[in-house]
């Protein structure tokens, strides 16, 4: 019996739509490949659009490192109202009238929430505690203490608005909750506000501009067309270039000598023709593979 041909790994830049889940989207990819291995870097949540990054094959190893790059979104905010999740799905909880507030007012807060902040995850989110999910706690009516979490947000700029509706773009690190900066931001003007739309923009190395609509993914007579390659340009990490002799080591298992002033990093080690090797780690003075790949 003929073998079907090797689905090539690697990522697929993917514009979700509206309403599905993450899950969803991997799912219909799953089924699009004929792939068991498949999986995504980056959570969007139903009512969110935008990039997500479908790792295909051998590149679901490769996830944490996309999944940690920075992020930048557009996100609509409606000030004057709170909701159980923050954002546009759940009850209303409040209502302020915000039609005092002015863009002044709005600019003048924003630097409170840029650089290296704290921020509280909202009780609908999937952050585990106890050993469950906050949203699975929430919908059992129960509210705790949650914990702090410290996130990186390195830009934030009004595009529009037009009360009650703010517009902002946000160019974040990973783990940053959106929904929780404008519930913050809400809190902070003295209104309440809640995020009423959102699309990721960027991920890393893949923006908006490049991704594929799910729809045309999924009506592609050749689907695997659209899988990107790791390469340096993809992987948001240092990386080096593998000589002969140095890959037959790395395949080996064994260590390479590292010329790089690196401690405790991960390196992504490519050959000439920048097919990916290996991920490696930085220790004293060496690199020791850590992830070792086949040939694409």
């Amino acid at each position: 019996m003929n073998k079907l041909p090797a689905v090539p790994y690697g990522f697929i830049n993917i514009d979700k739509p509206l309403h599905l889940t993450s899950h969803d989207v991997v799912s219909r990819v799953r089924r699009k490949l004929s792939i068991k291995k498949v999986g995504h870097s980056g959570t969007l949540d139903p009512l969110a659009s935008g990039v997500l990054v479908v790792c295909v094959g051998q590149a679901t190893r490769l996830s944490e490192y996309v999944m940690g790059s920075r992020k930048r979104y557009r996100a609509c905010i409606k000030l004057g109202e709170t909701t159980a999740t923050y954002d546009a799905e759940g009850a209303v909880l409040t209502y302020t009238d915000p039609t005092a507030i002015t863009m002044a007012e709005i600019q003048a807060q924003l630097s409170a929430f840029t650089g290296d902040i704290q921020q509280l995850p909202p009780m609908y989110s999937a952050v585990k505690m106890n050993g469950k999910k906050l949203y699975e706690l929430a919908r059992e009516g129960e509210s705790i203490e949650r914990q702090f979490r410290a996130v990186t947000i390195y830009s934030l700029t009004i595009e529009s608005f037009e009360n009650p509706l703010l517009t902002l773009s946000v160019h974040c690190g990973s783990g940053t909750y959106i929904r929780s900066l404008a519930h913050d931001l809400g809190q902070t003007l003295g209104v309440g506000a809640h995020l009423c739309g959102l699309v990721r923009t960027q991920s890393g190395a893949f923006n908006l501009e490049q991704a594929v609509a799910l729809e045309t993914f999924m009506e592609s007579n050749e689907p695997t067309r659209y899988i990107i390659p790791p390469s340096p340009n993809s992987l948001p990490l240092p990386h080096l270039t593998l000589d002969a002799r140095a890959i037959e080591r790395v395949k080996n298992g064994q260590a390479i000598c590292a010329d790089l002033p690196l401690d405790n990093q991960v390196v992504i080690a490519f050959d000439q023709d920048d097919r990916l090797i290996a991920v490696l780690q930085a220790d004293e003075g060496n690199l020791k593979p850590n992830k070792v790949f086949t040939s694409q």
